[in-house]
């Protein structure tokens, strides 16, 4: 229904107003009289520049301005930059998820075109300069103009869009091939906005060809505007290379259907709507004026239609818990009881123990001691850390002065005396609850009453492990994902009686190591084992009771998650996943079964059950021989009712029980320890509107209007 009183302002109510502030000035070697846009919120670099309807305003404003001078003659070229470490981060996003209106959504859409193509239609050439971050409508303002420089200190520079949920829907999707060609373009627009919106660096931009000249950040704007004046005086010749658009342009379109598809699924809807708009994008040229409004055109249609949907909305529900919510972690006690860690150490010198040895090296640069039952393995845990600091020096992300420290920071020991001094000591030894005791009994014999314990499991009882020490109040829960140095998620775990100071202690930590910290509760396999061993759990039973692997697997494929339950499988390993099983069918027989099936491939000693021929993954033979199946077989979408119904049981009884203070929570453990897109917005918001929330517990979990229409 058409909200007919409404505006895009409306909408915006908290919009932070970008200024479009214009001066004249002139450039260097009597080029002639040049007009500067510069781009500011009047905040500092930490608040980015965004487009709200206001904004556009501004910049329209601005733009009629410059247009008055050069139809006069009175200047000879436009630039627009950035206020300092910052050029432009794109559209302003924090109304567009209650949009409700599809003929407004268009309007916003046009309202960025309108603007940005001013640029082009100067009588005078027009000028980007990238000085900072640029994202979104940030970098399509620049497309616009006829030249662009970029800043070699630029840090971040991407078309986030697809990411997100929606299309570069001011003029990326049909410049930018146009540009660089549609394979180059096909590279930022969708694989690295689907690969966890990776971004570009100064330097990248300018080698695929999207800026035209690459200069120092300390002087930039100043090279930038002599190099803009020997343009306009012709001493510069800005040459591009033609573009294919033949086979080229259809091979780049078809690599980025295989891209989305590996990515996600088809479930997702942003990545082919793109993909479609670079296909159109090839009947356009840089100039023609006409055939680019064509694109803007169709760009206006698919934003619209994007916009309304409920994938966009769970996408920004998601994007604003991983931006938001990840930095104020809900239940966290007063950081003031934080104490200070001067020194680390870390209890087994495994591949989890050394991962976790580098990483609090590299982001404390405190000293790290690793510590296991013989030479060999301190060895090989100490050898790990100093070649991956190797690898990271030749890759030129530190230099040899900081990887000659890094090495210097962990040792190894033989001896849990070398914790002595140690204000934190972290265990990653075997999954087993009286091992774990022990290294505890043995580490609290040589610190400090005040130095935290933390262990590292995946689904003990952390309070059980610390009931037998003198000072259980000092042992946390602190769960890594693996691997340590991609995924976010840290889940802390408050033990019954942990205390404050201890806990502060623990989330300082996190927050220094660069990690999402989620406080969970004292339960089995906390929060994302829990949901995945019961949805894995539902798909074994299914494939026990006979339906076929191939079946069962793909029975997800329409939710596009990041793996298939049997690819999930063979990451986590089958004893591991045995062995979870095991713990919360322990605590919860009732609802976690056991496979047997999964418990002889296990005894059979095997660590994989895949077979992988190229692009093709099948069911190892072997594995399959091991199988003894019923005979109740399901289709998918029964194995993939019955999973999700399992799932909104699971994380509604996680919610009563406490284990986490809100669903948004699960959902931020799920995104950042998991990888589930943000096109479910985790799970809990696709569970809602797909009915399984109010199945399984007589209710939602999120209030209407969130993360859905």
């Amino acid at each position: 229904m058409s909200q007919h009183n409404v505006t895009a302002a409306d909408v915006f109510p908290d919009e932070v107003v970008t200024s479009a502030h214009v001066r004249f000035l002139d450039l260097p070697r009597g080029a002639g009289r040049f007009a500067l846009i510069t781009l500011d919120n009047g905040l500092d670099h930490t608040k980015p520049t965004t487009f709200g309807p206001r904004g556009l305003a501004n910049l329209a404003e601005a733009m009629s301005t410059v247009e008055a001078a050069a139809v006069g003659g009175e200047i000879v070229g436009v630039g627009v930059t950035g206020k300092p470490f910052v050029f432009a981060v794109g559209a302003d996003l924090k109304g567009i998820g209650v949009l409700a209106d599809r003929d407004l959504a268009v309007s916003i859409g046009r309202a960025g075109h309108d603007v940005f193509k001013r640029l082009a239609a100067l009588p005078v050439p027009s000028f980007a300069y990238y000085n900072g971050a640029a994202m979104g409508g940030g970098v399509e303002i620049g497309l616009h103009c006829t030249y662009r420089t970029v800043s070699a200190g630029v840090p971040a520079f991407s078309l986030p869009e697809v990411f997100l949920g929606l299309v570069p829907g001011w003029g990326g999707c049909t410049i930018l091939p146009n540009l660089i060609g549609a394979d180059k373009a096909v590279s930022v627009i969708i694989e690295n906005a689907l690969n966890q919106n990776r971004q570009l660096k100064g330097p990248q931009v300018y080698e695929l060809g999207i800026a035209d000249a690459l200069f120092e950040p300390a002087d930039f704007l100043a090279q930038s505007l002599s190099w803009t004046a020997s343009v306009i005086t012709g001493e510069t010749v800005v040459e591009r290379p033609e573009v294919d658009r033949g086979e080229a342009w259809d091979a780049a379109v078809a690599r980025g259907r295989a891209i989305a598809d590996a990515k996600v699924h088809g479930a997702a809807p942003a990545p082919y709507r793109a993909l479609e708009l670079i296909d159109a994008a090839r009947a356009a040229r840089l100039g023609d004026a006409d055939g680019l409004q064509v694109g803007f055109d169709a760009e206006d249609e698919a934003l619209a239609d994007l916009i309304m949907s409920d994938e966009l909305r769970s996408s920004l529900y998601a994007f604003n818990l991983v931006q938001r919510r990840a930095k104020r972690p809900v239940g966290a006690p007063d950081k003031s009881l934080a104490r200070k860690v001067t020194k680390v150490g870390v209890v087994g010198a495994g591949l989890m123990a050394s991962q976790l040895a580098l990483l609090f090296a590299r982001r404390l640069e405190v000293p790290v001691v690793l510590t296991d039952i013989d030479a060999e393995r301190v060895d090989k845990g100490v050898g790990y850390v100093h070649a991956e600091v190797d690898k990271l020096l030749a890759k030129q992300r530190i230099g040899p002065d900081k990887a000659n420290r890094l090495k210097a920071l962990v040792t190894g020991s033989l001896s849990k005396d070398a914790f002595a001094d140690a204000d934190f000591v972290i265990e990653a030894v075997f999954e087993e609850l009286s091992v774990k005791r022990q290294v505890f009994a043995e580490v609290e014999a040589v610190v400090s009453p005040e130095a935290v314990l933390a262990t590292n499991t995946s689904s003990l009882s952390v309070t059980e492990m610390a009931a037998e020490l003198r000072h259980p109040e000092r042992v946390v829960g602190f769960h890594f994902f693996n691997p340590v140095a991609v995924l976010p998620l840290l889940e802390v775990v408050r033990a019954e009686r942990t205390d404050d100071a201890s806990l502060a202690t623990a989330f300082a930590v996190a927050k220094q190591l660069k990690k999402t910290a989620v406080l969970v509760k004292d339960a089995p396999a906390f929060v994302v084992n829990r949901v995945l061993t019961r949805f894995m759990g539902e798909v074994l039973a299914a494939i026990d009771e006979g339906t076929p692997f191939e079946v069962a697997d793909r029975a997800l494929a329409p939710l596009g998650l990041p793996m298939s339950p049997l690819e999930l499988l063979e990451l986590v390993g089958p004893a591991v996943a045995h062995h979870v099983a095991g713990t919360l069918h322990g605590a919860f027989p009732e609802r976690f079964g056991v496979s047997e099936n999964l418990g002889r491939i296990v005894a059979a000693g095997r660590r994989t059950i895949l077979v992988r021929e190229g692009d093709q993954v099948r069911i190892d033979p072997e594995v399959t021989a091991l199988y003894q199946a019923g005979n109740a077989p399901l289709d998918e979408e029964q194995v993939r009712e019955r999973a999700l119904l399992a799932i909104a049981e699971e994380i509604g009884l996680m919610l009563a029980e406490g284990v986490v203070a809100e669903a948004q929570d699960v959902d931020l453990c799920l995104i950042t320890g998991a990888g589930w897109p943000f096109h479910l917005g985790g799970i809990t918001p696709y569970l809602d509107r797909a009915g399984y929330a109010e199945k399984a517990n007589g209710k939602r979990f999120l209030p209407r209007g969130v993360a859905s229409l």
